[in-house]
C-alpha cells in the first residue's frame, strides 16, 4: 500500500479477527460517514446516530431482500461507537462485535461492502492514525512488533516503544541539536572575534547527542535478537535424548519419545523462550550411518540445519559417553556448540558443577573410551536430566551467553525497533560527528549548520516528520488488514 492507493476519510471496513471459530468476531470500520452507513443496516438506527462516542449500542444487523423488500437478520451484535478525533484513526469509527463463526463474520463484512464501504488495505487503520496525528512512526511500527512478538520480553520492549520511549528519546536528542543550531545562528548573525570556529559554540550538547545516538545504534543488535529470535538445533546420535529435551524446553509432548533408534526421521520445529529470548527450536533425526533411504535423508537434513544454526546443542547419552562419531561432529562443527550430557537421572551421577570444558572429565561415562576420547578444544559441556529438569537452567544460561555475546540486552529506556530506524539514527549520528569534525577543522559555521540540519532530517525520518511515500508504503504494507 502507498499513500496514493486510497482516499483519506473514505469509509473502509475489514475483518479484524482471525477467521476461525470463536466466541466473538470483530469487523472494524472507519471514515467519514461510517456511522450513518452502518445505521442503514442496523435495527436501531436512531439509537446509533444519537450515540455518544466511546459507547456501545445493542441491536441486529439487517439485510434487505431485493425481491421482497423485507429485512433478513444477519446477526445479533454490539456496536462500539468512536467519534473523531477521539478514536484510533482520528476519524469516526464503528467496531462491530458479532458471533465468531467464520461464516457470520464474513457475512457481516460482505454487508458492509454492499452498503458503501471499501475493503481496507493492509495497515490502513494505523496509517490513518499516523496521517491524522494520532501516532508517530515509532509507535506505529511498535504495533506490528507487539503482534509479532514471541516472548514476554520482546513484547515488553515493543510496548515501551508504543508508549513513546523511543519517540521521547529522539525528541530530546533533537532538542540538543536544535539548541546548538540556535546558538550558531546567533553567532552567524552577530559574529565576535573567536580564535577558531570550534570556540564559537558550546560542544557539550552535541557531545551528549552523539553519546545518546550511539547508545540507540548499539541497542539495535539486542532488539533484533528479541524480535527475530535465534535458531537452536538439537543434534546428536540416535537415542541421545533430543526429543525428550525438545519436549522439556517446550513444556509439552510435541515429539515422540522412544527407545527405538531412528524414531525421529524428520525434523520438528517450534518457537520457545530461552530466558526471554525467542528461539526457533529444531529437533532433528539421530546422526548415524544407515541404509534406510528415508532415515538417511533425515540425517542429511539434520546436518544442514546444524550448519545454519545460531547455537547447536550436541546431545550425548551420559551412559554411553563419547565415541568417534561424536568427536568428529564436535570438532568439525563451525557454529557455536554446547555438548549436553543427557539422562543424568538414569545414570545417577552428579551434574557438572560448572559449565566448562572440564565437564567432559567431570561427567564420566560407562563406555570403554570414557578416559581416552576427548575432543580437541573441548567446548562447554552441561549435564541435564530432561525428566527431572536438573541442569536446564545452567543450559539456558549458556545458550543465552552465546546469543548475547557482545550485545546489550538489559532493558533500556529506549531502543531501536526496526532496521529502518537503525539506519536513520546511524545517519544522524554520522552527521553530528561530522559537524564536530568540521568545527575542529575550522570549516565555516555554515558547514556545521548543514551537518546538524541533515542530522535533524534523519531523525525526522525515524518519527515520521520527514518520510518519503515509498518508505511509508513499505512500513504499512507488512501490517495485517485489520490494523
Amino acid at each position: 500500500m502507498t499513500p496514493n492507493q486510497y482516499t483519506p476519510e473514505e469509509p473502509i471496513s475489514s475483518i479484524a479477527t482471525a477467521l476461525a471459530p470463536a466466541a466473538l468476531g470483530i469487523v472494524r470500520t472507519s471514515g467519514k460517514g461510517c456511522i450513518e452507513l452502518v445505521s442503514k443496516v442496523f435495527s436501531r438506527p436512531k439509537a446509533l446516530l444519537e450515540a455518544a462516542g466511546n459507547t456501545l449500542v445493542y441491536g441486529w444487523l439487517l439485510e434487505k431482500d431485493k425481491a421482497s423488500g423485507e429485512n433478513t437478520k444477519i446477526d445479533e451484535v454490539m456496536l462500539a461507537v468512536y467519534k473523531g478525533p477521539k478514536s484510533f484513526t482520528g476519524e469516526d469509527m464503528i467496531e462491530i462485535f458479532c458471533h465468531g463463526g467464520p461464516s457470520v463474520v464474513t457475512a457481516v463484512q460482505a454487508l458492509m461492502l454492499k452498503n458503501g464501504f471499501r475493503q481496507a488495505n493492509r495497515g490502513e487503520y494505523t496509517f490513518r492514525a499516523y496521517i491524522n496525528g494520532k501516532t508517530d512512526l515509532t509507535k506505529a511500527e511498535a504495533v506490528k512488533e507487539i503482534i509479532d512478538s514471541h516472548t514476554d520480553v520482546s513484547r515488553s520492549h515493543a510496548v515501551g516503544r508504543l508508549s513513546g520511549s523511543l519517540f521521547t528519546e529522539i525528541d530530546e536528542i533533537k532538542k540538543l541539536i536544535i539548541d546548538t543550531l540556535a546558538a550558531i545562528e546567533v553567532e552567524i548573525e552577530y559574529p565576535e572575534d573567536e580564535e577558531t570556529i570550534a570556540d564559537s559554540f558550546d560542544r557539550k550538547d552535541i557531545e551528549i547527542a552523539i553519546a545518546r545516538l550511539q547508545a540507540l545504534v548499539d541497542s539495535w543488535k539486542g532488539e533484533k535478537l528479541y524480535q527475530d529470535g535465534a535458531r537452536v538445533v538439537l543434534a546428536g546420535r540416535t537415542n541421545a535424548g533430543k526429543s525428550s529435551l525438545f519436549n522439556a524446553i517446550l513444556k509439552e509432548e510435541r515429539a515422540i519419545v522412544s527407545d527405538i533408534e531412528g524414531t525421529t526421521r524428520d525434523w520438528l520445529e517450534s518457537w520457545a523462550s530461552i530466558n526471554g529470548i525467542p528461539v526457533r527450536l529444531f529437533d532433528t533425526a539421530g546422526l548415524r550411518e544407515t541404509s534406510d533411504v528415508i532415515e538417511a535423508q533425515g540425517v542429511q537434513l539434520s546436518l544442514n540445519l546444524a550448519a545454519d544454526a545460531d547455537v547447536v546443542l550436541y546431545l550425548v547419552d551420559s551412559n554411553g559417553g563419547l565415541n568417534e562419531e561424536d568427536l568428529h561432529f564436535i570438532e568439525s562443527c563451525k557454529e557455536p556448540l554446547i555438548v549436553v550430557y543427557t539422562k543424568q537421572d538414569i545414570k545417577g551421577g552428579s551434574l557438572p558443577l560448572s559449565p566448562t570444558a572440564d565437564a567432559f572429565s567431570a561427567t564420566p561415562s560407562s563406555g570403554a573410551n570414557q578416559n581416552t576420547l576427548q575432543p580437541r578444544n573441548a567446548p562447554v559441556a552441561v549435564g541435564i536430566s530432561s525428566k527431572t529438569g536438573e541442569g536446564l537452567k545452567m543450559l539456558f544460561d549458556e545458550i543465552t551467553k552465546i546469543l548475547t555475546a557482545g550485545i546489550t540486552t538489559e532493558r533500556q529506556q529506549a531502543g531501536i525497533g526496526s532496521e529502518r530506524q537503525k539506519n536513520a539514527v546511524a545517519e544522524a549520528l554520522e552527521c553530528v560527528k561530522h559537524a564536530l569534525v568540521s568545527a575542529d577543522d575550522n570549516y565555516t559555521l555554515d558547514a556545521v549548520v548543514q551537518d546538524l540540519e541533515d542530522s535533524l532530517d534523519a531523525l525526522g525520518e525515524v518519527t515520521g516528520d520527514v518520510t518519503p511515500d515509498d518508505v511509508l508504503g513499505s512500513i504499512f504494507a507488512n501490517f495485517c488488514v485489520g490494523k
